[in-house]
């Protein structure tokens, strides 16, 4: 396979497995919804419209119905800031995971070949080489106190509240923010302070 793609904003899918799938074809981050769960997430959804009016977001949905009704839910709640839909494409078959095929029989986003979905990504492409993210690794989010220490859902929640976040964030989410919300020098700055 080709090198990894690096998209010009984050990637929004509808799934984990949507996730896993794409994460073989792109470096950029990958946002999961959850399915229609997202509707009922306050915290989520005002997560996922600060992202799109700072950095913008690309929505890849299935080509089902109910991918197409989660497309269209999010057109209204994502109104302010960048929004780029990339639309898969009908293609009759079933996931390897499942043991029958959708009601529909079309593949989701999990189940399309990488070779279908790069060209669909090829226009989001970021040209220039400049980071996506502040880059903080889980290593030195270990090492600034944010995981796996005493205190450290405390600094956590610090940290989120500096930085206009959900103070709820689980670890793992809170670094996914601060990587897309943060450059590397504003991250130390807070990081400081708390």
């Amino acid at each position: 396979m080709a090198n990894k793609m690096r998209l010009i904003c984050p990637l929004v899918v509808e799934g984990k497995y949507d996730k896993i799938r794409l994460s073989n074809l792109v470096e950029t981050p990958i946002l999961v919804l959850g399915g229609f769960s997202v509707f009922n997430d306050k915290e989520k959804k005002a997560l996922l419209q600060r992202i799109c009016k700072e950095k913008g977001l690309i929505f890849l949905t299935d080509s089902d119905k109910a991918g197409n009704f989660i497309r269209s839910k999010l057109k209204g709640i994502f109104n302010q800031g960048k929004v780029y839909q990339v639309y898969a494409p009908c293609v009759q078959g079933k996931e390897k995971r499942k043991n029958a095929p959708s009601a529909e029989g079309l593949l989701g986003v999990e189940g399309l070949e990488c070779e279908l979905l790069r060209p669909l990504l090829a226009p989001y492409e970021e040209t220039a080489n400049a980071p996506v993210s502040a880059g903080i690794t889980p290593g030195e989010w270990y090492t600034h106190g944010f995981s796996g220490g005493e205190g450290a859902k405390e600094k956590r929640k610090a940290l989120a509240k500096a930085l206009n976040l959900p103070e709820t964030l689980t670890s793992t989410a809170l670094l996914e923010a601060v990587n897309l919300l943060c450059d590397r020098e504003t991250y130390e700055k807070v990081r400081e302070t708390v």
